[in-house]
């Protein structure tokens, strides 16, 4: 029991909906991290596509709450880039 606290004491979920998507780890996510790494702060996605462009794989990774959603794509398996709407009321 106490490794499942540890796995998800960093996880900070909405304590009304118990939702990942908000601003505070959508800010943890930074360019670089593996598609694991954005997996484990804001779950899995509500939709992922990847394309294979002949020299990388891009895989964008598309959460949504209504909406609110924020959009991360990355080039193999590295964050490249990052875009949403959280920040907005």
């Amino acid at each position: 029991m106490p490794s499942l606290v540890a796995l998800t004491a960093g996880c900070n979920r909405n304590a009304l909906t118990g939702s990942k998507l908000n601003l505070n780890n959508y800010n943890q996510v930074t360019t670089g991290m593996s598609k694991m790494q954005v997996e484990r702060i804001m779950g899995l996605p509500t939709t992922s596509e990847t394309k294979d462009m002949l020299i990388f794989k891009k895989t964008s990774y598309r959460y949504e709450e209504g909406p609110r959603f924020p959009l991360f794509t990355f080039k193999n398996d590295e964050l490249d880039t990052k875009e949403g709407n959280l920040a907005t009321p």
